[in-house]
């Protein structure tokens, strides 16, 4: 409403400003008018009159005809908001449309609930009904259904109104079309009279007559008439219509109020509804009032009828409701009684509870009992507990029975049916309490053997628990020492790498040497370099010896720590399979135990089975007895009587005495058994003699009653039977405890032999069980080695995985660091969003600005299209005005200045907007670069986060690759493990496998993770891609931006100039030609002007044309705009709520009219004052007309402007019009642009969105990324916790190991003891573990090689200790095995024997359950049943609460509509108050209108004032006085005529508009009675159709209750015979029941006495149980005894460890003292390497001396080559020669020798010839014989000349050689004299190069040979101070060398190589520092 009134308001404005604008056009034709009329002349005046008429009354038609645009274009504007109205209706109507349907939902669903609701109602009803015989029938229900059938049918015919009234809408939508379509038709006509009008002024013809002018007239006022009779008949179809949609929108609240009332006071409305419809038709016209009151007695009529139909339902309803209230009553009783038989059905559930709970608080009381019989009782144990739950259930249902009783008082009148449930029940009772007695038994015989067991089960599980703290003690403590030992173990290893390490220093210092001496050796032959490369071979090879050698040496000594580490696992095995055993046996023990338990029970059983049976027979003997003596009462005397009694006494005597003779027989064989059996038979006897006592008793009982009467004897025979039952039932359990307690007696006595057995047992277990344990310690062992192994490589891969975590550490710290810049750059780009979100706000602020340019300027288009029409007017009037050209001409330069000053006033605004646009246009643009830098760094961030995250990926990949790799190792080394470790132990193996499960499934995890991670990179490429793509948008979208903005400026600026400069020309000419017009030159070039003009015409109504097409394209796309507009508002107002538009239209009501009122005022003053400046522009027209007139002469030369000046005039006012074209094009250029710059902007926002999105998606990658991250993070610390756990387990198994060493050993210990053997085998132990300290405490000063040789004879001897241990383990072993089997054999017999008791117990233990399962079945049913009803009673309560909640709710609903009524009368009666304040406005504006019209009569007055002052002025000229008196008069005249027309004129539109105001109040009050008309016949029709249906509802109901009354009626006499069958059956159920008190109550009184019998044996069970509690506190004494011993034992072996804890120490010091030694040793070598140092600087001064000596022996090198040329001559010529000088003399010479001494020569001969002594010999010996074989072997050359071949290093050594060979050696260098070789020469100073170090090579025995390449180490280098530390000085003693060997030779070429230094032996007892301090010495 609150739009379309302001549009209304607006729609006023802008006609208001139509009818100014029409004004002044009016008063643009009146001054055209006048100047016509001074065209004209003088001559004219005379035929003025009819003119003058003529003129009038076009000027009277061109009025009319703006009025009638005027009209059409307010019709047009009227129809425009209609639309909208209607609009804004339909969407009203929709949304109350979908709130009526939002309500009919709500109550559809409200209906569906109460009938579902009802349904449950009546499933209840029909429910109670079937329990209570279906007593009562709920008829309400059927009212209420059909209630809401009426509501529903009515709400349905609701909407059919809402059609029809839509239809209406339709049909003045219809009537408004066809009244455009009369106005188009009208507009026709009038157009057609206007171009005659204008046929007629063209032809300029007076000779129109007057009857067509008075057609005209006629024709104007009807079409005046009309025209306001379609504005009335306009706005009374608006006001009905709106009207009609109040009235709508008011009838659907109220109908959907009374739908809502209608649901809970229907016939009350009906009532009131009758009498509103009554009272309502008082106001209308009689004729109707007369057919309303017809109506109403009618309805009246009806109404009374249906009131008598209303009274008879109600006595109906009344009939019924009392009806129900008698069956409710009668259901109410029936519910209580089944609520008291429930609580007692509970009670009794609860009796058979508490009896449960009282058999199992006896069961241990039957424990008890039973081992009462054990110590030889007869006496019932159970009976007595049995007996008081037989009263108590006697009891129970004693009681029961009474309340059945009190029932069936209460129920014989009502009901029958309950009675024989309740027997029903009793029966069912009784057979469960059968039941119960039956399972009790069952359940007590159970109960003592959990007890048992549970006891033994207590005792073990103590015992446990003292084992286990015991173990975790030891376990500690062996891993306290294996750090230790790790400890140890580390520190050697550091030592050994700093050994390393200090080799490496002394192989770096060597080399160094070695370079020196490879510079040197260079300049010698290819030879010794081939022997170099073989010498380096030589020593890689010994550096791989020595290094396969210290291997050797750390595996042995990780042998022998593994070794102990096997001997201790190897205990701690031990250890525990002795504690498995111990327990195994004790188990065996105690299942041994219950069985014998359980053979007891059966035993005491039997022998109560037989007991009984022995009393049953007692007590029949005493029937006969009795039955005898009531014979001989009738009989004989009492005499006889008592000699016959006195005779059966003693035979029962002696009876008697034969039983107890019997027993006492039994009692000594007892003795027999065992001793502890005793007071047993003791106490037997005494309860012997207490049925003794208790016989005799009954004896002189007997006397009495036989001196009693019959009826005594009767009462007797009724009691006897009973006890009959009774003694036989107690027989039967005495015989069957008896039997049990002598089985439990035999299994004693068999205990007692098998406790001694059982030692020899175990022993002999334990002995085959040491025999398997050492096959087992011989396996371990091997898997021992191998676990070792295996813990070393985990060890190695542990410490990679520690550094690998580290890693992980530091990048886990990276990532946080990461990940906080994160957050902080997301933070700054949300206050950069924050940034950008203002700035796109203020560009929707500027958008809106420039919209509200556009519109000013489609009003500024709009009056350039007036003006446009305006001067085409002028041109058409001065091309009919031709020859008149002077005032034309002056109304063309007023006309072209007032163009100039609005063209001027359109620049300046053209000019401000651009600026405006500009402005806009800057700031977009500096948007746009802000969003361009941001977006950069968005890139740039994005980039970053991107190579971040691809190198998180890498580093994530690798680390997961190696983790994978890791955990593979570990997969493979633990399922190794698993392999080794399966046999022995699968409790391990099933650890292990879940953990080898746990790490595969963590791999797999990883490998996800790492799925996950390429993921990720996919994504984040597809972002980064998506962003370049984006960045690459925005750069072109920016450089079109920018190029556009350059032209914007060029064009700005360059346009902005020109038009300044032409305006200031123009202004300059304008200011010229006014000065030219002031002056007197008229008349020039008139006809070439006017030429001139008609072509500038025919150019303007081109240009005209074309504008004409730019403003309908422009009208077009307006009205598009209004379009979108309006439906954006109306999309706008659909979202609004009622109340909010409620509140919205009262208040913008008030504002609309305000502003309506402003606006009209503001209109008016605007148009007063144009016609003020109007009239002030015209008197100064005047005045200057005046001037002229004075100024100008009397000369026929009419004063002109030059031709040339008005034709550059008028160029330029064209070109100013191009100009301005050009501008607006622009302009529309620029608004296109901006828009495009909005759209662009608008895109951009998008994709800032899009990055958003982009950036949270990032931001969720992160995050995930994070969380996959962190999970890795947490399943690489579970795999290291898993691997601390293998560790721990590890640790743990070693500690086992250890254990089971420490079990050998005292098994070890033990088996000394046993056999002799073993004690030579610890004495061979003893005596090499004292060897043992003795060799380690010498070889501690000695080297590594002996230690490890020693260890190696220690472990033989310990390996021959070990097996003699095994052999005499084999023959105990063998020993044991001949027991055991005959073991296994008593006990494959004793399990067969306890297999057959568990059968039996299986099968009695499923019988119980059967049992068990059957009640608590009928227990689930009876708990189901009572479930059910109280579920039920639950649901009524809560459907009561429901239908209370739904009359609250339909409460609060009524309340809500009456205040929306009372709000929107409120409204109503606002809008009635607007209308009249509009209807005043109206008035107000007709007032204004009148001032108009008086002021455009002054205006009129003063343009003939002008024109009369023309005339006077050329009357003036002409000199005619009189003339201008007549014109003046006549003048006055028409003005006083014009004034009276005004005012009559006036006078009847006042009177017309008045005559419309009646008539649309009149017309208003007809549509308001019409529509009263309508509502009262609807609400009539309404009515009856709703008392029809109301009718049949009645009808129907009453047919209904009328069956429902004969149902009753049958159901009722149904009942009574019901009753008076129950009442029978009731009477027959109460005889029943007292015969069964009666019965109940005798056997109450039997179970009394059976208590009292219980009550005894119970004191005598209690004193059994207080000896049993002495005996239990003497075995927690021998147990705690046994407890101690084990502590003991246990205290011996921790001792023992502490030993051994205390040894490992000691080891542990000796290797750190020989750690301290071996870093003294190394101090010492630091020492020697400083001093050798300081000889390479002393060597460096020697080569420098080298150098000079070099230069000096160049000279003698060329001498020494010629002499080593004939030197090696000399030596290939003799090598193989002998000299014959020498030959000869001695040949001569052994001639000259006596014979005796010859054989020396021929010796000395061989020896030169190289012959052997032994050869030599033999020749010698042969020589004996004769000379000629001598001379002929020496001159032939025979088989035995030996060659003179060099000596070979194999056949003989220097230094063993003879005298003589010595001598030939002094004679061979004699013969070859050498020059003597100079002193430090070069040759000498390399070894390599002389030949005579060469032959000492060759000479030197390969023994020696061999015995030197272990001492010179790993180079072949022989000085001391050049090999390294472990050559030069070798720390141990090589095998084969003693002290004074041949080691003095390799130490002989130092001499050549440094003849200052003499070279010292090295024994082998020094160390390697000594001797280097003696050379330091030297």
């Amino acid at each position: 409403m609150s739009s379309w009134l302001g549009g209304l308001g607006s729609g006023l404005g802008q006609s208001l400003g139509q009818v100014g604008g029409s004004l002044a056009s009016l008063t643009g034709q009146i001054s055209n008018f006048t100047k016509d009329m001074l065209m004209e002349g003088a001559e004219e005046v005379e035929a003025e009159l009819p003119n003058s008429r003529r003129k009038e009354i076009e000027a009277i038609h061109a009025i009319l005809r703006s009025e009638n645009e005027r009209l059409k274009k307010l019709c047009s504007d009227l129809e425009e908001k209609h639309e909208a109205s209607e609009l804004q209706i339909k969407h009203q109507s929709t949304s109350y449309r979908n709130e009526l349907q939002q309500k009919e939902v709500e109550i559809s669903h409200l209906k569906a609930r109460q009938i579902a609701l009802q349904d449950q109602l009546l499933k209840l009803q029909s429910a109670a009904q079937s329990e209570n015989s279906g007593a009562g029938s709920v008829p309400t229900t059927t009212a209420s259904s059909s209630s809401f059938n009426y509501g529903i049918s009515h709400h349905a015919a609701a909407f059919h109104d809402d059609d029809m009234d839509f239809g209406d809408v339709i049909s003045s939508q219809q009537e408004i079309n066809r009244l455009s379509n009369e106005i188009s038709r009208l507009e026709s006509e009038v157009a057609h009279w206007r171009h005659i009008a204008q046929i007629s002024k063209a032809q300029g013809s007076n000779s129109s007559d007057q009857s067509e002018i008075c057609k005209l007239q006629n024709v104007i006022k009807e079409l005046k008439q009309n025209r306001s009779q379609e504005i009335d008949d306009h706005q009374q179809e608006m006001s009905v219509l709106q009207n009609a949609h109040q009235q709508k929108l008011a009838e659907i609240t109220r109908r959907h109020r009374e739908e809502l009332s209608e649901y809970e006071e229907r016939i009350e409305e009906l009532e009131n509804l009758l009498q509103q419809g009554g009272s309502g038709i008082a106001v209308t016209d009689y004729p109707k009032i007369h057919e309303m009151q017809r109506t109403i007695q009618v309805l009246q009529t009806e109404k009374v009828e249906s009131t008598k139909k209303v009274e008879e339902l109600e006595d109906q309803i009344k009939d019924i409701s009392r009806k129900l209230l008698s069956s409710e009553n009668d259901r109410e009783v029936l519910r209580k009684e089944q609520e008291r038989l429930n609580v007692e059905n509970r009670q009794i559930s609860k009796e058979c509870e508490n009896l449960k709970l009282e058999c199992s608080k006896l069961q241990p009381y039957a424990m008890k009992q039973s081992d009462t019989v054990k110590e030889g009782e007869s006496i019932l144990p159970q009976s007595t507990s049995l007996e008081e739950e037989v009263f108590r259930l006697q009891q129970a249902l004693s009681d029961a029975e009474s309340e059945i009783t009190r029932l069936s008082h209460l129920n014989q009148d009502n009901l029958t049916e309950d009675n024989l449930e309740l027997k029903m029940r009793v029966q069912v009772l009784e057979k469960e309490n059968s039941l119960l007695s039956q399972e009790k038994e069952e359940l007590h015989i159970s109960l003592l053997k959990l007890n048992n067991e549970y006891e033994e089960i207590k005792n073990t599980t103590v015992r446990d628990m003292d084992l286990d703290s015991k173990l975790h003690d030891l376990r500690l403590n062996l891993e306290a020492k294996e750090q230790e030992l790790n400890q140890s173990i580390t520190e050697k290893e550091v030592l050994i790498a700093e050994l390393e390490e200090l080799d490496k220093q002394n192989q770096e210092a060597t080399k160094h040497m070695i370079l020196i001496k490879d510079q040197l050796s260079k300049q010698q032959n290819e030879g010794d370099s081939i022997i170099n490369k073989l010498k380096i071979d030589l020593n890689d090879e010994k550096k791989r010896v020595h290094q396969l050698e210290d291997d050797k040496m750390n595996i042995t000594k990780e042998l022998d720590v593994q070794k102990e580490k096997l001997i201790q696992s190897e205990l701690v095995l031990n250890n525990l399979h002795l504690t498995k055993q111990e327990l195994e046996d004790k188990i065996e023990d105690l299942v041994d135990q219950l069985n014998k338990s359980q053979n007891n029970n059966l035993n005491i059983q039997k022998e109560n089975f037989e007991l009984k049976e022995h009393i049953k027979q007692k007590e029949e003997e005493l029937s006969r007895v009795r039955c005898e003596l009531t014979q001989p009462l009738h009989q004989d005397s009492n005499s006889n009587f008592k000699d016959d009694l006195l005779k059966e006494r003693e035979a029962d005597i002696r009876n008697l005495k034969q039983n107890l003779s019997e027993v006492e027989q039994l009692n000594e064989n007892l003795k027999k058994v065992s001793f502890d059996l005793k007071m047993e038979n003791e106490k037997l006897v005494l309860a012997c003699e207490d049925l003794r006592h208790q016989l005799e008793e009954s004896i002189a009982g007997n006397n009495q009653i036989s001196l009693e009467k019959n009826t005594i004897l009767e009462t007797l025979k009724t009691e006897k039977g009973q006890l009959e039952a009774e003694l036989c039932r107690a027989e039967k359990r005495l015989l069957e405890e008896a039997n049990k307690y002598e089985q439990t007696i035999e299994e004693l006595s068999n205990a007692g032999n098998l406790s001694a057995s059982a030692l020899q047992l175990e022993h002999e277990r334990l002995i085959k069980l040491s025999q398997e344990k050492d096959l087992e310690i011989a396996e371990l062992k091997k898997n021992i080695e191998q676990i070792d192994l295996d813990h070393t490589e985990t060890k190695n891969i542990l410490s990679s995985s520690l550094e690998e975590r580290k890693q992980l550490t530091q990048l886990i710290n990276e990532k946080e660091l990461f990940i906080e810049r994160l957050k902080e750059r997301s933070s700054e780009l949300q206050e950069e969003l924050d940034k950008y979100t203002e700035a796109l706000r203020k560009n929707e602020i500027l958008k809106q600005t420039i919209e509200e340019k556009d519109r000013h300027l489609g009003s500024m288009k709009e009056e350039n299209n007036h003006l446009k029409e305006e001067l085409e007017r002028l041109r058409e009037q001065q091309s009919r005005a031709a020859p008149v050209a002077e005032p034309k001409t002056l109304d063309c330069i007023t006309e072209l200045e007032s163009e100039v000053s609005q063209l001027n006033v359109i620049k300046d605004n053209l000019e401000e907007e651009i600026k405006h646009h500009r402005k806009i246009i800057e700031d977009q643009n500096q948007s746009k670069m802000q969003l361009l830098q941001s977006l950069q760094e968005h890139k740039k961030e994005m980039d970053e986060f991107k190579y971040q995250h691809e190198q998180m990926n890498v580093t994530h990949t690798q680390l997961l690759l190696e983790k994978d790799e890791e955990i593979k190792t570990l997969q493979k080394t633990i399922e190794e493990i698993k392999t080794q470790l399966h046999e022995e132990r699968q409790g391990i193996q099933t650890e292990n496998s879940n953990i080898f499960q746990e790490t595969k499934v963590q791999s797999l995890n990883i490998e996800n993770g790492s799925e996950k991670h390429d993921l990720s990179k996919a994504e984040t490429e597809r972002l980064v891609k998506g962003i370049k793509e984006r960045e690459l948008e925005i750069k072109l979208l920016n450089e079109k931006n920018l190029s556009l903005t350059k032209q914007i400026d060029q064009l700005s600026k360059d346009e902005v100039g020109k038009l300044t400069r032409i305006i200031q020309q123009k202004d300059l000419e304008i200011q010229a030609l006014h000065a030219r017009v002031s002056s007197v030159s008229y008349n020039q070039d008139i006809v070439y002007l006017q030429q001139q003009l008609q072509a500038f015409a025919m150019e303007r109504e081109q240009v005209l044309a074309v504008l004409n097409e730019k403003t309908r394209e422009n009208s077009q796309l307006k009205t598009e705009y209004h379009k979108m507009m309006d439906i954006v508002a109306a999309k706008e107002a659909a979202l609004l709520k009622l109340q909010d538009e409620n509140k919205k239209m009262s208040t913008q009501f008030e504002g609309a009219g305000q502003e309506m009122f402003r606006e009209t005022v503001q209109n008016l003053s605007r148009i007063i004052r144009e016609k003020d400046i109007e009239i002030d522009a015209l008197s100064q027209k005047c005045q200057t007309l005046l001037t002229v007139l004075q100024t100008s002469s009397t000369s026929d030369e009419v004063g002109g402007v030059n031709s040339n000046q008005f034709e550059e005039l008028l160029q330029e006012r064209d070109k100013l019009k191009q100009q301005v074209k050009k501008m607006e094009e622009w302009k529309q250029q620029v608004m296109t642009t901006v828009q495009n710059m909005q759209h662009e902007s608008a895109q951009l926002q998008e994709e800032l969105h899009q990055l958003q999105a982009q950036v949270l998606v990032d931001s969720d990658n992160n995050s995930k990324l994070q969380v996959d991250y962190t999970g890795l993070i947490q399943s690489y610390e579970q795999n290291e916790t898993k691997l601390k756990i293998f560790g721990h387990e590890l640790a743990q198994v070693q500690h086992s190991i250890g254990q089971l060493c420490n079990t050998k050993d005292l098994l070890l210990g033990k088996l000394d003891i046993i056999s002799p053997q073993f004690s030579s085998g610890s004495s061979l132990t003893s005596q090499s573990a004292g060897s043992l300290k003795t060799t380690k405490s010498e070889t501690l000063s000695e080297a590594s090689q002996h230690e490890i040789e020693e260890l190696r004879k220690l472990l033989q001897e310990k390996d021959a200790a070990i097996r003699t241990l095994q052999e005499n383990n084999h023959r105990l072993s063998n020993s044991i095995a001949a027991t055991s089997e005959l073991e296994k054999k008593e006990h494959e017999q004793t399990d067969s024997e306890i297999k057959q008791l568990k059968e039996k117990q299986d099968v009695l233990q499923k019988s119980l359950k059967e049992k068990d399962l059957l009640i608590k079945a009928k227990s689930d049913q009876l708990l189901s049943v009572n479930e059910n009803f109280t579920n039920k009673v639950n649901e009524n309560e809560l459907l009561r609460q429901a239908v209370t909640n739904l009359k609250e709710r339909t409460l609060s609903l009524e309340m809500d509509i009456c205040k929306l009524k009372e709000e929107n009368e409120k409204i109503v009666e606002k809008t009635r108050e607007k209308e009249t304040e509009y209807q005043a406005l109206q008035e107000t504006n007709m007032k204004f209108s009148m001032m108009l019209q008086e002021k455009e009569f002054e205006c009129h007055s003063m343009k003939e004032k002008a024109l009369a002052f023309e005339q006077l002025l050329k009357e003036k000229e002409k000199g005619e006085t009189g003339e201008l008196n007549q014109l003046l008069n006549t003048v006055k005249s028409m003005q006083e005529k014009t004034v009276t027309f005004q005012q009559e004129r006036d006078q009847v539109m006042l009177a017309l508009k008045q005559k419309q105001m009646e008539n649309t109040a009149v017309q208003n009050e007809v549509q308001h009675l019409r529509d009263k008309e309508l509502r009262l016949n609807q609400e009539l029709e309404r009515l009856r159709n709703h008392l029809l249906e109301t009718e049949d509802s009645y009808t129907r109901e009453a047919l209904a209750a009328e069956d429902r009354e004969a149902n009753l009626r049958k159901k009722v006499t149904a009942l009574e015979e019901k009753l008076v069958s129950s009442s029978s059956a009731m009477e027959n159920a109460s005889h029943q029941a007292n015969l069964q008190v009666e019965s109940l109550q005798e056997q109450l009184n039997v179970v009394s006495k059976q208590r009292d019998e219980t009550a005894l044996q119970l004191s005598m069970s209690r004193e059994q149980v207080k000896q049993y509690a002495l005996s239990l506190s003497n075995l927690q004494m021998v147990l705690e005894h046994f407890q101690q011993e084990e502590k003991a034992m246990y205290s011996a072996e921790l001792e023992k460890h502490k030993q051994l804890g205390a040894e490992w120490k000691k080891k542990a010091e000796n290797l750190e003292g020989k750690l301290m030694s071996v870093q003294e040793r190394l101090d010492e070598a630091n020492a020697a390497l400083d001093s050798a140092s300081r000889l390479t600087e002393q060597l460096d001064l020697k080569e420098e001396q080298i150098e000079q000596l070099k230069k000096q022996n160049e000279l003698r090198q060329e001498m020494l080559d010629d002499v080593q040329k004939k030197l090696m001559n000399l030596v290939n010529s003799t090598e193989g020669k002998v000299d014959k000088i020498l030959m000869r003399n001695l040949f001569i010479g052994h001639f000259h020798t006596p014979k005796n001494q010859r054989h020396e020569v021929l010796r000395l001969m061989g020896s030169i010839l190289g012959i052997k002594r032994e050869d030599m010999e033999q020749l010698l010996n042969e020589d004996q014989g004769g000379v000629t074989r001598w001379m002929t072997g020496w001159l032939g050359g025979g088989s035995k000349s030996v060659p003179n071949t060099p000596l070979r290093p194999n056949q003989q050594s220097v230094f063993n050689s003879s005298f003589s060979e010595l001598f030939v050696k002094f004679l061979e260098t004699e013969s070859h004299p050498s020059i003597p070789p100079p002193k430090l020469s070069v040759h000498d100073m390399k070894p390599l190069d002389s030949p005579r170090r060469r032959k000492l090579d060759i000479n030197v025995p390969e023994s020696f040979k061999d015995t030197t390449e272990p001492r010179s180490g790993r180079r072949t280098d022989v000085s001391p101070f050049l090999a390294p530390r472990s050559a030069a000085v070798p720390l141990m003693n090589p095998a084969g060398l003693g002290p004074g060997g041949p080691g003095h030779l390799l130490l002989k070429p130092i001499s050549d190589v440094l003849p200052t230094f003499t070279p010292l032996p090295v024994s082998p007892d020094n160390s390697a520092g000594v001797v280097l301090k003696d050379l330091l010495n030297q």
